[in-house]
């Protein structure tokens, strides 16, 4: 692959599907040229919407699609293990929506799928490719503020939620910690690499997800991570990195910021801001981006989202799970990590 346009099949028609879709029609150098639903009317109305010349009412055929480059897989996560899997077994490339999967077993198998085959595999953490967020590791990497010593990130939505919405029902994984304390978990990984030890407590529903959670994450050279998630109330969306000299905060939006203060000991505030030529701040853009370059570079890994890291979230998200109690059906014990790696 080289400069020509990246030709994307969509699988599934929902939100984030649309608005992953709504941004990649918008980039001159890909193209969106198939989608596919459970349902072939909600394929068609899908590619209607969207100007795409193909509509497929089940995976097989857009897994059996030769004139598609790349596959962005938007089901419930609950699914992500059998739709990326088809994908990947099929000859395709994938970028699947986070949480990656259920648990670490099935994301191990995934990245198995992938690299046994050969085939380009990314975890959709757009968090990791939105030009702020890059900039904040920089800084931290280049020592601005030290040491990093601590990190807070919070994600929580005010609800309130019914026992029938997705976000309750165990059947598609639902819950605050893999639909929304994925960012937080995925920011602290970010800057620390993967905890030694996870302290965690929850309120689960009758349906027996967790309402909200809150997690101490820490790592062997005395480091902490606090980390929180919710559906029962609404949070500032904030984090901060403390180092020995220092102290980044993101006022709101951390996983997509337009704006970060930098402060050093004995110094001024610095306010570091999002350029406008990035476009919207809520841009999936740059995640797509990323994607195409690995391609067009011959890559099957991105070192900005790589799997050894999808791999290393994915078991602190089930340590934190197994501590607090949660289990989806038809998951075995076993399937859960009970101890970082």
């Amino acid at each position: 692959m080289t400069e020509q346009k990246v030709r994307w099949g969509i699988l599934a028609t929902g939100g984030m599907a649309a608005t992953f879709t709504a941004d990649l029609v918008d980039m001159p150098d890909a193209e969106v040229v198939a989608v596919a639903s459970r349902s072939v009317e909600s394929a068609k109305t899908f590619a209607d919407r969207f100007g795409i010349p193909r509509a497929y009412g089940d995976w097989e055929t857009l897994a059996a699609d030769d004139g598609l480059d790349v596959v962005y897989v938007a089901t419930p996560h609950s699914a992500h293990r059998a739709a990326a899997g088809m994908m990947l077994e099929a000859g395709q490339h994938v970028l699947c929506e986070k949480p990656f999967t259920l648990n670490v077993r099935e994301a191990a198998e995934l990245v198995t799928l992938a690299r046994d085959g050969g085939r380009f595999l990314m975890e959709a953490m757009w968090m990791y490719c939105h030009p702020m967020v890059r900039r904040l590791k920089a800084l931290v990497a280049d020592g601005a503020i030290g040491e990093v010593r601590h990190v807070q990130a919070d994600f929580g939505l005010s609800g309130p939620f019914p026992a029938t919405h997705r976000l309750r029902d165990p059947a598609l994984g639902g819950g605050a910690l893999l639909d929304l304390g994925v960012y937080p978990v995925s920011f602290a990984h970010l800057l620390l690499g993967e905890p030694s030890d996870v302290v965690a407590r929850s309120m689960l529903s009758e349906e027996g997800v967790d309402l909200q959670t809150g997690a101490l994450l820490s790592w062997e050279n005395g480091a902490l991570a606090s980390v929180h998630c919710s559906i029962v109330g609404g949070t500032a969306t904030s984090a901060s990195v403390t180092g020995s000299e220092g102290r980044i905060d993101i006022p709101d939006g951390f996983f997509f910021p337009e704006r970060f203060v930098l402060r050093r000991d004995g110094r001024d505030a610095e306010e570091f801001t999002a350029d406008p030529a990035h476009g919207p701040r809520a841009s999936l853009k740059h995640e797509a981006a990323e994607v195409m370059r690995a391609l067009r570079a011959g890559e099957t890994e991105s070192p900005v989202v790589p799997l050894d890291g999808t791999l290393a979230v994915m078991r602190t998200l089930d340590t934190i799970r197994d501590r607090v109690g949660v289990r989806y059906p038809g998951e075995e014990a076993d399937g859960l990590a009970v101890t970082p790696a």
